[in-house]
Formats: C-alpha cells, sequence, structure tokens
C-alpha cells in the first residue's frame, strides 16, 4: 500500500502528513511534527503515556494508524498551554506537586482535560476511572486525584472570558 497525505487540525492547526500505512499518530507528531509531550512508552496502549486527545476523546495515539483518521482533531500536551500560560490542569498538577520523573504527565493531563471538559464537576471516583489507563510509577495517584479535583474546581470559580460571556 502507498503512502497517502493525511490532513489533520493539531493543536487548532491543519496540517498535512504523509502517512505510510504503519505510521502511527505517535510517530507522526513527535517524529514529523516534533510534538514530544506524548511518550512512548509500551507500544502496546497499556501505560497510557501516549495519550492525547482525538476529537475531544483521549486514545492511546500509540494505537492508532495515522491514514485512518485523516479530517480529525488532535489535541497534545502542548496545545494546552496558551503562551508561556500553563492551562488549568497543568497548572494544577504543578501547584500540588502531581509530577515527578514527568513520564506519565502528559497522558495524565490529557485524560484529566477529557474529563473536565464533559464532567466539569467530576467526584473522585470519576477521576480514578477517567485515568485509570494512565500508569505511574513514581508519584502515587493521590496528587495527581487531588490536581485534577483542583483544577475541576478552578474551573468552576473562575470568572467568564467575554467569549464565554457572550453565548
Amino acid at each position: 500500500m502507498p503512502s497517502t497525505i493525511v490532513t489533520l487540525k493539531v493543536n487548532g492547526t491543519e496540517r498535512e502528513l504523509i502517512a505510510r500505512p504503519s505510521t502511527t499518530l505517535l510517530s507522526a507528531l513527535r517524529d514529523t511534527l516534533g510534538l514530544m509531550g506524548a511518550k512512548r512508552g509500551c507500544a502496546q496502549g497499556g501505560c497510557g503515556s501516549c495519550t492525547v486527545l482525538l476529537d475531544g476523546r483521549p486514545v492511546v495515539s500509540c494505537l492508532i494508524p495515522l491514514v485512518t483518521i485523516d479530517g480529525s482533531a488532535v489535541e497534545t500536551i502542548e496545545g494546552l498551554a496558551e503562551g508561556d500560560r500553563l492551562g488549568d490542569v497543568q497548572q494544577a498538577f504543578v501547584d500540588l506537586f502531581a509530577t515527578q520523573c514527568g513520564f506519565c504527565t502528559p497522558g495524565m493531563i490529557m485524560s484529566a482535560t477529557a474529563l473536565l471538559n464533559r464532567k466539569p464537576d467530576p467526584t473522585r471516583q470519576d477521576v480514578t476511572e477517567a485515568i485509570c489507563g494512565n500508569v505511574c510509577r513514581c508519584t502515587g495517584y493521590e496528587p495527581i486525584i487531588a490536581a485534577v479535583l483542583a483544577a475541576a474546581q478552578r474551573r468552576r470559580s473562575a470568572p467568564l472570558t467575554n467569549a464565554e460571556a457572550e453565548v
């Protein structure tokens, strides 16, 4: 099977990528686009270190053939920050010491972001279910769960932006 051109919206920017049949989303993000946030972990979908949002849903990018997602939107950890300002979930992870080695952190944050986008007031159980596909070998899960719940609280208590107020 020959290579094909795949068009994706990555962190809000449309990108065209040449994809061989064996190219995974993870490989395209890291090797072609230079987005190093999603990590190569187990390469079998079991550790969650490569989690990104695909059309708003968390997926393990190591298992997604690039040729199957033409026209999709992909959000990576790099897309959460606004300039030098971390996204709310990223900042909560920093503030509550929910990282150590940092290898699992991008995947955890992306899974947590997906949860908070669909459920602004999650329970502790919701958080544990949302991150159950993400393995952390260093920090332990308590600071991570606390950070996700803190980010949810911050989102709920944040003032509306002008764009949100107009809706």
